[in-house]
């Protein structure tokens, strides 16, 4: 439903076992082909009537939270809606995010195409160094930016403090995919345009340009999403946002309506975001007919520009690692052993663990029905389902975790604040992430396999299984990592739903720096940063991997 969102999201915490180019390279292979995908009765096979009704499930359990915040505006009745979504704070809200996307976005994406040119299409000393630089903030969390930050220079409050966090926390998102769509790209169409005599700005702004609009629209896509629903990193600089307002309004009312009106008001802000990217998405061609000689582009010389080049990298790279390292440091130096409360910190990196590990597990499970029938049996039925799937990844978690609070207190008292209700929020969040990933891995499995076992007599279920699950077993795993990772740094919905006694690594950092004992809080920043920094390595070198770098 959303393709461009969907190509990105396979670099993420980030959605992997590919990158956002692999939508270009699908496209350029279908040109080679000459067919549509999904044509002739080969490329068919009639899905299992399970399969298809656990699809359906999982599908109509995505749209939960999408239901549940139109079924209480009905109930709610129009004029309290009017009066609670119509109001001068609800404005007020409104504004303050409209001008923190628009803000945030633009920067982000100039910053982001600046620094992919020069990492993968010029001379610059140290590329793949500065590169992988690039990618590591992504193992930062945004609250621990913004902790750093508020540490450092305590008087960064409101909208351009706001603005700069956002832009050094989310900025990879956008680079990750354009530094793989200019590894991608076709040198052949900027050599002919320098032959009819463009200079080189005229054919970075007429032929380079124009080819990462695809990449450019998803990694804002992912941008703007992440800035609609963040919690924490608005907090510590004292920017109210829609998402800090429902929590706190949630905090004081236990979900009253203003929560949930508030909470329908940024889910349409969502579906703005998602409609603003088809459109400027377009419909154009990104691919070529013929196969062409492969080869790689030359890189530019930038002869003068090398050391603005190069103070370019330095200071984003001082910003966004500088900065958090270095209060991190700071704090737990100052700390000494004492912040080491191993006990605590045991007992919170357990829970972070098992949480993490049986979320990634339920929604890898949850997503395998609806990733078989998309590549195996694909049409009008999978189309529609599979969209359901991605929407619910669009909403905000304190949306989706304000919808569960709300069924299971009204309907199934039993399930509030269980281990149940919070593993099946993290799948719904994240599913997509798991979604992707073993989209990629089931289309790499031959289904002649599946078929020769079918043949042999095996049921149907352990015909998958000793097939194609096996097989795609490497992408289910990428996926179950890369949920794993939204897990350990989500906070906003562990806070609403998880059982009496959980505390995770996130919120006991959350803890400690709400009192203000930035000391104490620095060893789970510490933890949360240094687990994260590996995966964020394999996506850069998988990145690398799928450009045959």
């Amino acid at each position: 439903m959303f393709p461009t969102a969907i190509a990105v999201l396979q670099l993420l915490p980030l959605d992997g076992t590919g990158t956002a180019s692999d939508l270009m390279q699908s496209a350029v292979d279908l040109a080679r082909s000459g067919l549509p995908v999904g044509t002739g009765r080969r490329a068919r096979r009639r899905a299992a009537p399970w399969l298809v009704i656990a699809a359906i499930f999982v599908s109509l359990l995505a749209l939960l939270p999408l239901a549940f915040i139109i079924w209480v505006a009905v109930q709610t009745g129009w004029e309290t809606v009017s009066a609670l979504v119509f109001r001068p704070r609800v404005g007020e809200l409104l504004v303050n995010t409209v001008l923190l996307v628009l803000l945030t976005v633009p920067i982000a994406i100039v910053l982001s195409v600046a620094l992919a040119w020069l990492s993968e299409r010029s001379d610059l000393p140290g590329a793949r160094l500065w590169a992988w630089l690039c990618v590591a903030p992504l193992a930062i969390p945004a609250f621990v930016h913004s902790y750093a930050w508020i540490t450092m220079v305590p008087r960064l409050h409101g909208l351009w403090a706001g603005v700069l966090v956002s832009v050094i926390a989310y900025f990879p998102f956008l680079y990750l995919p354009v530094s793989a769509a200019l590894r991608r790209l076709d040198p052949a169409l900027e050599d002919a345009a320098a032959a009819l005599g463009l200079g080189p700005w005229r054919v970075f702004w007429r032929v380079v340009l124009p080819q990462l609009r695809l990449a450019i629209c998803g990694g804002s896509l992912l941008v703007g999403l992440h800035l609609l629903a963040e919690y924490g990193l608005y907090v510590f600089i004292r920017f109210d946002t829609f998402t800090t307002a429902i929590v706190d309004q949630f905090q004081s009312t236990f979900n009253g309506p203003a929560a949930n009106m508030l909470a329908g008001v940024l889910v349409s802000c969502c579906f703005v975001l998602l409609g603003l990217e088809v459109l400027v998405r377009g419909e154009e061609r990104y691919a070529r007919v013929g196969s062409g000689a492969a080869r790689y582009q030359q890189r530019t010389r930038l002869g003068r520009a090398t050391i603005p080049s190069l103070a370019l990298f330095v200071v984003t790279t001082l910003l966004a690692l500088g900065v958090p390292f270095v209060t991190i440091g700071g704090w737990l130096a100052a700390g000494g052993a004492a912040v080491w409360r191993f006990d605590e910190i045991g007992l919170a990196l357990g829970q972070t663990l098992f949480l993490a590990i049986a979320g990634a597990l339920l929604a890898t499970v949850a997503a395998m029905p609806m990733a078989w029938i998309s590549i195996r049996a694909p049409g009008p039925l999978q189309r529609l389902l599979e969209g359901c799937n991605y929407i619910v990844g669009s909403l905000p978690g304190v949306v989706i975790a304000l919808a569960l609070v709300t069924i299971t207190v009204r309907i199934a008292l039993p399930l509030y604040q269980t281990l149940f209700t919070i593993l099946v929020a993290y799948a719904l969040m994240f599913l997509p992430r798991a979604l992707v990933s073993l989209r990629a891995s089931i289309a790499q499995a031959p289904v002649e396999l599946e078929r020769a076992a079918s043949s042999l007599g095996r049921p149907p279920l352990q015909a998958l299984w000793s097939t194609t699950i096996r097989l795609s077993a490497p992408g289910a795993a990428a996926g179950m990592a890369l949920v794993a990772l939204g897990i350990m740094n989500e906070l906003t919905a562990t806070q609403m739903l998880a059982p009496n006694g959980t505390r995770t690594l996130a919120m006991a950092f959350w803890s400690y720096s709400g009192e203000i004992d930035y000391a104490s809080a620095a060893p789970y920043a510490f933890i949360m940063v240094a687990m994260s920094l590996p995966l964020t390595w394999l996506l850069y070198v998988q990145s690398k991997r799928m450009a045959g770098r």
